[in-house]
């Protein structure tokens, strides 16, 4: 399908519950609905009032047809973290998407592609990097580093100075303790307490936090 120049739109990725989400952020923000969506699945019936215009491969050609701009909306961080690399080297901007009720302290640092849903705060120094989901109501408390590609899910909080790893998932309601470092990979279960260090490419859960087989 063309698409004509639509400077001042995205090019959003993923139909999926996520990009329903951010879709949703957007509206809620004021900002321009997507100039169109993209997505792997034949059968997706796309986002409601965006055209579906394709595969996720479709967003070379349509670099090349004008669009500026693009977002990553899919859950899955490390095809997230893929997707983002790409469509940078394809020359796409990729902004970061506030939704208004988010609350971030002046000197936090957002990386470029990030998505911080309704209610998230960001505290005092806290580092967001490139293409994280910071997912509704969740908490980053000060001095706190989230490497790329991470996803704190909803309603997580992160005490002051936690480190959580590229990739790395906190789960829905999880708590950490500040100063933790949650390696690369790893997965922090639903509810869990995380009172130590996790190791790369880990899985914990429970109160406080084991290793889960």
């Amino acid at each position: 399908m063309t698409v004509p120049r639509q400077d001042g739109r995205l090019l959003l990725l993923g139909a999926g519950g996520h990009g329903r989400a951010v879709l949703e952020l957007m509206r809620h923000a004021g900002l321009p609905d997507p100039a169109g969506v993209l997505d792997d699945d034949p059968a997706s019936p796309g986002l409601p009032g965006v055209p579906l215009l394709g595969p996720l491969s479709a967003a070379a050609g349509l670099r090349q047809q004008g669009l500026l701009a693009a977002h990553v909306a899919l859950g899955h961080n490390a095809r997230r973290a893929e997707l983002g690399g790409w469509l940078r080297r394809l020359g796409f901007a990729l902004p970061v998407l506030r939704h208004p009720s988010a609350v971030v302290a002046g000197t936090a640092r957002i990386g470029d592609g990030s998505v911080l849903l309704p209610r998230v705060v960001v505290g005092a120094a806290a580092t967001v990097g490139v293409s994280v989901i910071l997912n509704t109501g969740c908490i980053v408390e000060h001095d706190a580093t989230i490497g790329d590609a991470a996803h704190v899910a909803p309603g997580a909080v992160l005490g002051g100075g936690v480190r959580v790893g590229a990739r790395a998932l906190v789960g829905l309601g999880a708590s950490l303790r500040p100063g933790v470092c949650i390696g690369a990979d790893a997965v922090v279960g639903v509810g869990a307490a995380v009172v130590a260090d996790v190791a790369p490419q880990a899985r914990v859960g429970g109160v406080p936090a084991v290793p889960l087989r």
